[in-house]
């Protein structure tokens, strides 16, 4: 067999590949990399220009490798070079939105790793060719990466996962990055591991495959329309070889041929074959002789396609795009648009979703079809950020009351990643609002994209919050629970009764937080009136007639030796453990006698009307039934720090120790369940312990998942 590394060109004998259409060159390289050829590098970098054809390249190539994809074509017509061998198929995480952890997570799933940290991957995937598990990665579409645009994924991707696997011998790796990032990758790798195959290089040219590409895009047998330069094979050759060479074989070229042949397919009119002016040399020059053909000044139609080139995510619903357009014009550009589809029909492609979660006017999304058409597009605009900045201020302006519960997905998901690129980001991050409905993957990748020092207090917070908002998947209401407490954590009050207000159906409302370094088991206890120092514990009911104080309960927590406010179990013995006596209602240090503390019996905590349990770093609470086996859940606490001890008074406020501090969160719904005071008649005076479980747990399915990885979709 011929060396994939020495093949001969492709001759008359052999047919192209029946989706890319050439790049023999190329392929015969990827070959040898898949082969193992000796001499063949393990790290192969492919780069290129947008629309260049790197995708479309590596695309054809994994229809190669995939063993079921191959039975469907004729392999022994193809030149043998460029055919890899028949093997396992690879894996291909779908990077395109992701972040580099979620990558790492989808690799891990894939290779059923079983891996708890994201530290812990690339290490057990070096480990599997030990019990026989060939691991051949490849990776495409690497600028897709990340959910916010302008927040540096495929740099980061580059950094934390490519790299780290290619420094790795027993894994074999073929990825397609952007050019700046090529040599990035490759740099540190011993001489021959890694090839870089830039398309747009003179070596990896194909100018037969570019024609090749035409003309078949102007073939009727292949959906063109009957024309005389697409009926005619001798017209439709020229033609198609004109096209290819005003396209040259350097930067788009690829893109540049499939779009000039679609414009001119979709609006013959005017059109003459023969006129070479009117074939274009790159992508901007596509959009450019298109409008003039059209009867359109060029500058209308990049300006109908700016908010597509600035959108984010996948694209934008139907009814946004005349008001954005108009905001990046500052013109109202409504009357264009009357005609602006036929206009821009060539480089948007639809999106249509279902589902009855999705509202009617977002079923329908519009996107440019090829990042390279937006990097044109937004070439010609001369303020980017200023673009931004108008276009943020309209999704402002969209949102009904500025009630982010009622803003369209878009708009909420995806108003950060456009003022993160206008530069107003910070400005945004003062909405409590925003941090509990927008999407936290989303949110938090823009806000991990702004300088710390850039960050008020309460982005601050979100920012310390969003790691266990992305990792439970948590919906918008524990998300506000979660910042309600993460705020009070912070000393920021004000955050929190905000959150309160606009999400009334919060799950728990946080009495008070404070940071104790060490705490550990905590309990609920009542303290007799004339044991307590502190004022509040001197109140009595405002009635004219003369009642008895009630007594007052109180959080005991065990806290290290030193500790402020914290008193020792025995006053006669320095060394002995201490506690941290608080009011239970508003965190306040008493200063008591533990021993006059009075704790509830086991027979009390077994007939309240709420139960709690725990795990390492969650707390349920749920409401028994009448009968065993009738318990529903409450809620679900998660903490982002361990927990190490909890426990419930009567009343149902929540009493939670974390290695970070301890907290006091009053359960809502168990609001109203008992007003009035258990008595704790035969209680036992002691020092705090761990709360039992006092009957079985919910099921597991009513809860947010599990805390663990990061939020991953499945492979």
């Amino acid at each position: 067999m011929t060396s994939p590394a020495q093949a001969p060109e492709q001759t008359e004998a052999h047919e192209p590949h029946p989706y890319i259409g050439g790049r023999n060159t190329a392929l015969c390289a990827l070959t040898a990399w898949r082969m193992e050829w000796p001499g063949a590098p393990r790290v192969v970098i492919l780069t290129g220009s947008p629309g260049t054809g790197c995708s479309r390249l590596l695309t054809g190539f994994l229809m190669l490798c995939d063993p079921e994809y191959r039975k469907g074509i004729d392999l022994d017509a193809l030149d043998p070079a460029t055919v890899p061998p028949d093997l396992p198929a690879p894996a291909v995480p779908s990077v395109a939105g992701l972040t580099a952890a979620q990558i790492l997570w989808l690799l891990a799933d894939h290779y059923e790793l079983s891996a708890i940290r994201t530290a812990d991957i690339i290490p057990e995937l070096g480990r599997l060719p030990l019990s026989g598990r060939p691991v051949t990665i490849v990776v495409p579409d690497v600028d897709r990466a990340g959910p916010v645009r302008k927040a540096g994924e495929p740099a980061r991707v580059t950094r934390d996962v490519l790299k780290p696997l290619a420094a790795v011998d027993s894994i074999r790796l073929l990825v397609d990055v952007p050019r700046e990032l090529a040599v990035e990758l490759a740099e540190g790798l011993p001489p021959g591991v890694a090839r870089i195959i830039d398309l747009d290089a003179p070596e990896w040219a194909d100018p037969e495959g570019l024609v090749l590409q035409a003309e078949t895009l102007l073939d009727p047998r292949f959906g063109a329309p009957e024309l005389p330069f697409t009926t005619a094979p001798d017209a439709r050759r020229a033609l198609a070889e004109a096209i290819a060479r005003h396209a040259g074989d350097g930067a788009g070229s690829r893109l540049t041929v499939h779009l000039a042949v679609r414009s001119i397919l979709m609006h013959p009119e005017g059109f003459d074959p023969v006129d070479v002016s009117q074939l274009p040399g790159g992508v901007g020059e596509v959009l450019d002789l298109h409008a003039r053909r059209l009867g359109t000044h060029p500058r209308t139609l990049r300006q109908i396609l700016a908010p597509l080139a600035l959108a984010e995510g996948d694209g934008l619903p139907v009814h946004l795009l005349t008001p954005l357009a108009s905001a990046v014009a500052e013109r109202d550009i409504s009357q264009d648009m009357a005609r602006g589809v036929l206009l821009a029909a060539p480089f948007i492609r639809t999106i249509e979703r279902a589902g009855e979660s999705i509202p009617e006017n977002e079923r329908v999304l519009l996107g440019l079809r090829h990042p390279g058409i937006g990097e044109a597009v937004r070439a010609g605009i001369p303020d980017v950020p200023g673009a931004q900045a108008r276009i943020a201020m309209e999704l402002l302006e969209a949102v009904p009351d500025q009630d982010w519960a009622k803003a369209g997905a878009y708009v909420r998901d995806h108003i950060a990643g456009h003022t993160l690129e206008a530069g107003l980001l910070p400005r945004l991050l003062t909405d409590p609002g925003l941090f509990a409905h927008a999407d936290p993957v989303r949110l938090r990748a823009a806000v991990e994209a702004v300088p710390l020092e850039q960050l008020d207090a309460p982005a601050r917070t979100y920012l310390r919050t969003a790691p266990l908002l992305t990792r439970t998947q948590a919906p918008a209401v524990l998300r506000a629970a979660l910042l309600e407490t993460a705020f009070v954590e912070d000393g920021l009050p004000e955050y929190a009764a905000v959150l309160r207000r606009i999400v009334p159906e919060l799950p728990w409302h946080t009495l008070w937080s404070v940071p104790v370094a060490g705490a550990d088991a905590v309990t609920v206890g009542e303290l007799p009136p004339s044991a307590a120092a502190s004022d509040s514990a001197a109140q009595a009911p405002s009635k004219q007639e003369p009642s008895e104080p009630a007594p007052l309960t109180v959080a005991v927590s065990a806290v290290p030796q030193g500790t402020p406010g914290s008193i020792p179990l025995k006053a006669d013995d320095p060394k002995a453990p201490t506690v941290l006596v608080q009011d239970l209602a508003t965190g306040s240090v008493i200063d008591a006698d533990p021993a006059r503390i009075l704790r509830p019996s086991d027979d009390e905590r077994a007939t309240g009307p709420l139960g709690v349990s725990r795990g390492a770093d969650y707390v349920r609470v749920w409401r028994r039934g009448e009968q065993q086996g009738d318990e529903k859940l409450v809620t679900t606490l998660i903490s982002a720090t361990p927990i190490t001890g909890t426990d419930l008074s009567p009343d149902g406020i929540l009493l939670v120790a974390t290695e970070s501090g301890v907290k006091a969160l009053r359960i809502r719904p168990a609001a109203g369940a008992t007003t009035a005071r258990r008595s704790v008649h035969g209680a036992q005076a002691a020092g705090p312990e761990p709360a039992q479980a006092p009957g079985p747990e919910p099921e597991a399915g009513q809860d947010p998942q599990a805390p663990g990885r990061d939020a991953h979709p499945a492979v």
